[in-house]
């Protein structure tokens, strides 16, 4: 990590879907093959149970969640999210200041 802290980010974006969703499987994997690309991209958890959905993604640092918030594809999504794609969604940026972890078997 970047932070001499070691926190990083998590940006938690949760939605209920549109009647209408045509088109937004195939944004969605763009945007999932484009954000792996994006410098200080850790990784996401994503799932989605009926019209709902949440994605969590993380982050190394803020300068990374703010430069893929303004990624032109990115953005372009996001206006077709809020104009076709979704009935209302929410977005919460988060600090975390420790991450444990353990696998068992």
């Amino acid at each position: 990590m970047e932070n001499k802290d070691n926190s990083h980010y998590a940006v938690i974006f949760s939605a209920e879907m549109a009647a209408d969703t045509s088109g937004y499987a195939a944004m969605a994997q763009r945007m999932n093959e484009l954000v792996q690309q994006q410098r200080g991209y850790i990784g996401r958890y994503h799932r989605m149970e009926g019209n709902r959905e949440i994605t969590i993604s993380y982050w190394e640092n803020l300068a990374a969640v703010k430069a893929w918030k303004a990624h032109p594809e990115h953005r372009a999504a996001q206006e077709l999210g809020r104009s076709k794609w979704y009935a209302g969604y929410q977005v919460q940026l988060v600090r975390i200041d420790r991450f444990y972890e353990s696998r068992m078997g």
